[in-house]
């Protein structure tokens, strides 16, 4: 699920792998943001009763709302909705879907440097489609926009820092191709080398990454073979795919210091175009690598009410890329001890309780470092918290060896949204 957002026009996030919104006008939300979305250059700029107003040389815009996350339209057509009978291919499909609206390629990763020293990194970027067929063709129309979110955390140092961005395709300051795996915003990009290994080349001024990722295990198909619902409607879905075990290495530069990392990192990318069910808050999303070899991906959608939406889902990988679908119920997510953010008000939990009976794991994800929220003012506007966390627990699996059960520890990233600001069914609507 991850991580989320899009549009010039509108842009709205959602996280960990759902969506984000963007509407079919022209406009980009927010005077600063028109500002510092290079090439969408308003002549004017003005506004009515809360919402931005102006002319570009794309035409008239105009935001719908100024709130958090907000602004936002409702899904139109002639963008492509998500099907179950549409394969997922890899790599193939590693490239740009510019029918579907939405799209995102979401990386993170646990890594211990050169100084000894442990440290988690989040490289995000995303795609909303704005005009899916602009009146006007020229290299200036707005088409997609492009937002970006880069974090990086020092475990051992105690300190996060994070950094996002808006751009707009046309005129080469953003994009993703369809012949080949490159996406970029500005100096930050995701590409393909030659041995088909994934390149991260991010710097965001105060930090820096330069990260080289194999593969490792095969990919994985969420959901019914890469289909993933989301809600009711069966349009309301993605589709989904992970690499949950990419052994990385490279450098990460934090502080004026440059240190050489290795590690594991773990993939996301879904497209679609869809929205969460009316009264869905927000998501609870675990990505975890545990030390046995296997991975295990849950999503939890809240409800208004608390309970889980029936469409949350996960799946266990074996060690040897073997998948097992997990549906709501099959497993168990208990939120523990909370920690209160000071910059926005809001309260995450960052402790957690995970049970899968069928695969015999009881497991404790904490927070490797409590402080790990995103406020992307930039970009999407969404305030959300994403970050390392620890796993320690057992497995009860009768597939095990020993009639006793078995320690399992690991790393993994937790993404929480919907504790901030408006419900994520409001802002992705």
């Amino acid at each position: 699920m991850r991580s989320l957002a899009r549009a010039v026009a509108t842009v709205s996030l959602a996280l960990a792998g759902f969506a984000m919104v963007a509407t079919p006008l022209r406009g980009v939300p927010g005077r600063d943001r028109l500002r510092q979305s290079r090439g969408v250059e308003m002549d004017e700029v003005r506004y009515e009763r809360g919402e931005a107003v102006g002319r570009s040389e794309s035409g008239p815009y105009r935001s719908e709302g100024l709130s958090e996350g907000g602004p936002y339209l409702p899904v139109a057509d002639p963008w492509t909705r998500a099907a179950p009978t549409r394969p997922v291919r890899l790599p193939g499909d590693h490239v740009s879907h510019p029918e579907y609206r939405l799209e995102w390629w979401y990386y993170t990763g646990n890594a211990r440097g050169d100084d000894g020293r442990a440290y988690g990194y989040q490289v995000t970027f995303f795609r909303v489609g704005v005009d899916a067929a602009p009146v006007n063709p020229s290299s200036f129309a707005v088409r997609d926009l492009y937002m970006a979110h880069v974090a990086v955390t020092d475990i051992d140092g105690r300190r996060h820092v994070f950094a996002d961005r808006l751009n707009r395709a046309g005129v080469h300051w953003a994009g993703a191709r369809i012949d080949r795996y490159e996406v970029w915003n500005d100096n930050w990009r995701v590409s393909l080398d030659a041995r088909g290994r994934h390149r991260l080349v991010v710097d965001a001024g105060a930090f820096a990454l330069d990260l080289t990722l194999d593969p490792g295990k095969p990919g994985v198909l969420q959901g019914d073979r890469g289909y993933s619902r989301k809600g009711q409607d069966p349009g309301n879905a993605s589709h989904y795919y992970s690499l949950t075990r990419m052994p990385s290495t490279g450098t990460l530069r934090l502080q004026g210091r440059t240190v050489v990392i290795t590690g594991n990192s773990w993939m996301d990318h879904e497209f679609g175009t869809s929205a969460l069910d009316a009264g869905t808050r927000g998501w609870d999303w675990f990505a975890l690598q545990l030390d046995d070899g296997r991975e295990l991906m849950l999503y939890q959608l809240r409800q208004a009410d608390g309970t889980p939406n029936p469409f949350s889902s996960g799946t266990i990988v074996d060690r040897d890329g073997r998948t097992e679908h997990l549906k709501v119920g099959d497993f168990t997510v208990t939120p523990g001890r909370t920690w209160r953010s000071a910059a926005s008000g809001a309260t995450y939990p960052v402790e957690w309780d995970v049970q899968v009976p069928r695969a015999g794991l009881t497991l404790a994800v904490r927070a490797a470092v409590d402080a790990q929220e995103l406020r992307t003012r930039r970009s999407t506007n969404v305030t959300y918290w994403e970050g390392a966390v620890h796993v320690s627990g057992r497995d009860a699996s009768p597939r095990r060896p020993s009639s006793q059960p078995t320690p399992v520890n690991g790393v993994g990233y937790l993404e929480l949204t919907g504790y901030s600001g408006a419900k994520m069914s409001d802002v992705m609507r």
